[in-house]
């Protein structure tokens, strides 16, 4: 679906400069849901990719990572303990995000939890989604030719939809595909809108807001930008029962009724998974 119009890029700047937004993306004020998601439902489809990145790699190799919309950075910090969990070679981390009040945060966070010897492999960038590649350099300060075809991983949480939102989903997986190494892997995770129970889609709709503020893909038209960028598909699926802001209480009931819910309900499951790979090429 193409929106009419697309989102101003001022609301969400708006809003993912707020200190109560980036409390949610910070490991110590996130919660108990983000907590559980992101160490035993997102990180074994990391370690997926990464297992088989590290079969396809030289044992030499120096893996590269990037997290876009990266708010506080948690995933990027999840991938690199994963990569040294499985004796990978750690060459650099870069998180990148477009409000610059999240990017401070993320080097805070990083600070906080990395060992010296991690910390200074790690690297953050203001940049847009919807612009990636020209504006990650910028922040980084070299040529876009500098950065292309240098990742082995990218990963982006809760964040590819607002590329949808501003029509820009088709610049930001074709550029996903530029950066990343070929055989290189993109991990994309987001809202499904066929979750019935988002309470910000209730406020959304109460509110008045216009559409294409709150529009929420579907899992197909989350994989559309990624097939038409030429990449491989993967793994394409729904996923996840625990909201980021679940409280422990909540967060115990659920993983009990996890197994059933995933049998019987899978469809709508909170999370959209799009898993892509860039083909690889002679001599990788």
């Amino acid at each position: 679906m193409r929106l009419e119009s697309a989102a101003p890029v001022d609301v969400f700047l708006d809003e993912y400069s707020r200190d109560d937004v980036i409390a949610k993306y910070l490991s110590e004020t996130a919660g108990a849901g983000i907590a559980h998601a992101l160490a035993h439902v997102y990180a074994p489809v990391y370690l997926d990719v990464v297992n088989a990145l590290v079969a396809q790699r030289p044992k030499e190799h120096e893996f590269r990572i990037l997290e876009y919309g990266c708010g506080g950075g948690m995933n990027l910090l999840k991938l690199t303990e994963l990569l040294r969990q499985q004796r990978a070679v750690f060459g650099t981390g870069v998180g990148a995000d477009f409000s610059p009040r999240m990017i401070e945060a993320a080097r805070q966070e990083a600070t906080r939890h990395l060992p010296p010897e991690l910390h200074k492999k790690i690297c953050f960038a203001v940049a847009s989604n919807e612009t990636l590649a020209p504006d990650l350099a910028k922040g980084l300060g070299c040529d876009v030719e500098e950065i292309e075809s240098s990742f082995d991983v990218i990963v982006g949480v809760n964040t590819f939809r607002y590329s949808h939102r501003l029509n820009k989903g088709n610049d930001c997986a074709r550029d996903i595909f530029k950066l990343l190494r070929p055989g290189g892997c993109s991990i994309m995770i987001d809202m499904n809108r066929r979750f019935p129970l988002f309470r910000s889609r209730l406020t959304d709709l109460v509110s008045r807001r216009p559409k294409n503020e709150y529009y929420l893909p579907s899992l197909e038209e989350y994989s559309r930008p990624f097939q038409l960028a030429g990449f491989t598909m993967m793994e394409e699926r729904t996923f996840c029962w625990f909201p980021h802001s679940a409280g422990p209480r909540l967060v115990a009931l659920l993983r009990t009724l996890e197994p059933l819910l995933d049998l019987c309900c899978s469809p709508f499951a909170m999370r959209s998974l799009v898993v892509a790979k860039r083909p690889a090429q002679i001599n990788v």
